[in-house]
């Protein structure tokens, strides 16, 4: 089923990346303002090897404007046969140095490299901010702690594995919008059911079939931050290589996930630009959670400039009174809202956002 779109589009592109990326602004049903939607996105890419490594460069080509890339691996030369973001003369050095470097080289995209191995301790805090996560990483137990963060952060999954000459590849989202069910990993794996898997090295892996699934990912995310076409959430593809065939699998949650008490999210106050101007002058403080590139052009006069991800990894930016969060349409303030009643905070959000605000003709100043 079509999914909205996860990402408020930034108002518009420079020249230069209109014209590099024009042939998605020609796609029927993608078109500018999807693209301007990948340009506000921000994705996580778990991993720099055989799935990240064309994870990355699909989404840097295609104009996402925030990678934040997560492995603490150095490249060794038996990497080179399916992981192609790295070069010979990258061997014994980090991979998130050659992801960066790819990633800069194809596009504008704000690249952050992570250099460290992903734990229960520091998942979370890592992931804070991503609009999607891909997982690329090559054990279960990693995996499943990758799993759990998303889980409590809400963040949509987009999971692939590949081992020997077959591949799987999913979506799983413990927050979806109302109305689709949510799907977990333990819908697909229990936990206790997988066992010890055999490591590529161990077994091998065929590189090219790397590539066909990285670039699987990263159209799922694509789909995700776009609203374009129907995710992978609630199916799984099933790929064998050496009879050229891709099968499709439903996924639902299973019984015992069913039967699960998930704890709904809390309902934010959605205020209009009068109930937002009348909050502020009784003390509240209003958060603009856009951008720099977006808040540069002006802001509600009075508010504090925080951008998302700042707030959602450490919300005591918020201060201890009550607050109104602004963004440009209203989805990223209603992320950062829930984080911030999560944490302890009052928070309401402008509905509409600054688009409404300009509708409502109040007062805005330069930045």
């Amino acid at each position: 089923m079509p999914l909205p779109p996860l990402v408020d589009p930034l108002d518009m592109l420079d020249a230069d990346e209109a014209a590099r990326t024009a042939r998605h602004a020609i796609l029927a049903g993608f078109g500018d303002v999807a693209q301007r939607r990948l340009a506000a996105a921000h994705v996580a890419v778990i991993g720099a090897g055989g799935i990240g490594s064309p994870v990355v460069l699909a989404l840097a080509a295609a104009g996402v404007g925030e990678l934040t890339i997560i492995d603490d691996d150095d490249v060794e030369v038996s990497n080179l046969q399916r992981q192609i973001m790295h070069r010979r003369s990258d061997v014994g050095h980090p991979k998130v140095d050659s992801a960066r470097r790819v990633a800069q080289d194809l596009s504008q995209s704000v690249v952050h490299t992570v250099r460290e191995r992903v734990t229960a301790a520091n998942a979370s805090a890592m992931l804070a901010g991503a609009h999607v996560v891909i997982d690329g990483t090559d054990t279960f137990e990693t995996r499943e702690v990758v799993a759990a963060a998303c889980e409590s952060l809400g963040t949509p999954l987009v999971w692939g594995v590949v081992q020997e000459f077959h591949a799987q590849a999913t979506v799983f989202w413990s927050s979806p919008p109302p109305g689709t069910p949510a799907v977990l990993l333990r819908d697909l794996y229990p936990p206790e059911s997988v066992g010890t898997v055999p490591s590529c090295s161990e077994v091998g892996v065929l590189g090219s079939l790397c590539m066909q699934v990285g670039a699987l990912l990263a159209t799922e995310a694509i789909k995700l931050i776009t609203g374009t076409g129907e995710p992978l959430l609630g199916r799984v593809v099933i790929i064998d290589a050496l009879r050229g065939r891709s099968d499709e699998v439903p996924l639902r949650p299973s019984t015992a996930a069913a039967n699960r008490h998930t704890p709904p999210l809390p309902l934010v106050a959605q205020l209009t630009p009068v109930e937002a101007l009348t909050a502020q002058q009784a003390g509240a403080t209003i958060i603009d959670v856009r951008e720099p590139s977006e808040t540069s052009a002006g802001i509600i006069a009075g508010a504090t400039r925080i951008p998302l991800q700042q707030l959602l990894q450490n919300p005591s930016l918020a201060g201890t009174g009550a607050v109104v969060i602004v963004c440009k349409g209203g989805m990223r303030a209603e992320r950062a809202a829930h984080a911030l009643i999560a944490a302890g905070h009052s928070a309401s959000v402008l509905e509409g956002g600054m688009d409404a605000w300009s509708v409502a003709q109040r007062e805005v100043v330069p930045a």
